[in-house]
């Protein structure tokens, strides 16, 4: 997980935006306001990621445009603003989602009641079968 700190460095300084027309509501501004935002940041030059991070990254998120470049867009509301701020958001999730440690699995044997439903299911499935049988 990132520390405000490391959300704040990304946020201020190594992020690149691109902005173009967005499609979807907007009225007349439609074809003239240019409210779609796109934000690229590269990983691999991320000065608030420590190396063990970048490399976790690189191991999880495969959908990298360039080599370590992270696009994300945002052109939900009509404001380009707020388009910036969804998509800023969008990649901090993403970022942590990436950063969250994986549970290791521990696991567990099947209980009494479990075992008892199985035996149930194969005699009725066995008396269903020598129902379908001639009989000799």
């Amino acid at each position: 997980m990132l520390t405000e700190e490391q959300i704040k460095k990304i946020l201020k300084s190594e992020l690149s935006f691109q902005t173009s027309r967005s499609g979807g509501k907007g009225g007349q501004n439609v074809n003239k306001v240019e409210t779609k935002v796109e934000i690229a940041f590269d990983v691999e030059a991320s000065e608030a990621l420590s190396a063990f991070q970048k490399q976790v990254i690189f191991r999880k998120y495969h959908d990298f445009v360039d080599r370590s470049l992270i696009k994300i867009t945002g052109s939900r509301y009509r404001s380009q603003l707020e388009n910036k701020e969804e998509a800023r958001e969008k990649l901090i999730t993403l970022i942590n989602k990436l950063l969250k440690p994986v549970k290791k699995r521990v696991p567990t044997k099947p209980g009494k009641a479990a075992k008892q439903r199985k035996l149930q299911n194969k005699k009725h499935q066995s008396e269903k079968k020598t129902l379908r049988q001639k009989p000799h």
